[in-house]
């Protein structure tokens, strides 16, 4: 039986946190071995805001985020992986996408006005972002993308877009659907329960996230000075948001149930449950840190695995692109 294809990205900005593992990275560990499964770093969507682009630190993070995720265990005989920049179709599909798309279907874009009101001037790459993710989509043919209900709005407009080019030039891209992923692995900051962790926010404000390449002083740092309360409740249903949020780290992480885990720390304090929270963390991301280690001693063996995987993209994105290049008559 075939299986069916599913496609991620994620950014190449930031620190990859606790909060991506949890909410992501383990979906894509789950996702390898039940699907067709491709993943890339996104290291073009960085562009949109080129103020924010440090060049050689672009080129660094997306190599960090490919060592990160193989250490994590994803696995390049299951999964396809590789960097967005390192297949051309992307930014050849974009500009053909972009001149079939209305003005209009991009400036509604949610993203596009929340981020350009936060700006002086905004750049054309900020208004073509949700074209390029359009081609990022549409090139690998994906039964499904599994997204956050943030990100819905975008993979229905590439479904607009595909329909349009599909209407005008025939029948060339295959129309995705959109799985909108379980709430419940939404993890807060540390420092603020209020406010998802964030790799941004995380890069520039100690306290607020645990990094996945953090050491185990710096762990401890930030989970021990973790928000709660004055008070002493343990149970997910009466706790504060901060406490919570801790709990339900040391749920994921320990794979607990909830009854054990109430009873484990009821009455202890919440001293208790935060050295429990970093002992927890630390043994999770202790073999994660040493398989990166290895990875980083070895960048020949790492610049492999990202040729290898940009090979395996551009068999899958190059026959789609040359289909759409004879649907308008170009090359």
């Amino acid at each position: 039986m075939t299986k069916q294809r599913v496609l991620s990205g994620i950014q190449a900005t930031g620190k990859l946190h606790l909060g991506n593992y949890i909410g992501a990275i383990t979906q894509f560990l789950d996702a390898q071995e039940k699907h067709d499964s491709f993943i890339f770093v996104a290291d073009l969507h960085a562009l949109s805001i080129p103020e924010a682009v440090k060049p050689h630190a672009l080129h660094e993070k997306s190599r960090e985020v490919m060592g990160i995720l193989l250490a994590c265990g994803i696995d390049p005989e299951k999964t396809t992986l590789f960097i967005q920049s390192h297949v051309r179709e992307h930014t050849e599909l974009c500009w053909t996408l972009a001149c079939v798309t209305p003005l209009g279907w991009l400036e509604r874009m949610t993203q596009y006005k929340t981020k350009a009101k936060k700006q002086e001037s905004v750049g054309t790459g900020l208004l073509l972002y949700p074209a390029l993710q359009a081609a990022d989509i549409l090139l690998y043919e994906p039964d499904f993308v599994p997204v956050g209900e943030d990100q819905k709005q975008h993979i229905e407009l590439t479904c607009d877009i595909a329909q349009r080019f599909n209407h005008l030039f025939g029948t060339t891209f295959r129309i995705p659907k959109v799985a909108i992923r379980e709430s419940g692995a939404r993890i807060m900051g540390l420092d603020d329960p209020a406010q998802k962790m964030s790799k941004s926010t995380g890069e520039v404000k100690t306290g607020h996230a645990v990094s996945l390449l953090d050491p185990e002083s710096a762990i401890k740092k930030t989970v021990m000075s973790a928000v709660t309360d004055s008070g002493q409740k343990t149970r997910f249903s009466e706790a504060s948001p901060g406490v919570v949020n801790l709990l339900t780290i040391y749920e994921l992480l320990s794979k607990e149930k909830r009854p054990a885990i109430e009873a484990r720390f009821a009455g202890q304090g919440y001293g208790t449950l935060k050295k429990a929270v970093f002992e927890v963390v630390v043994e999770t991301l202790r073999p994660i840190q040493a398989r990166y280690a290895e990875l980083a001693k070895d960048p020949a063996h790492l610049d492999q695995l990202i040729a290898r995987g940009a090979e395996r993209a551009r068999a899958v994105a190059g026959p789609v692109m040359a289909r759409a290049r004879a649907a308008v008559g170009v090359g």
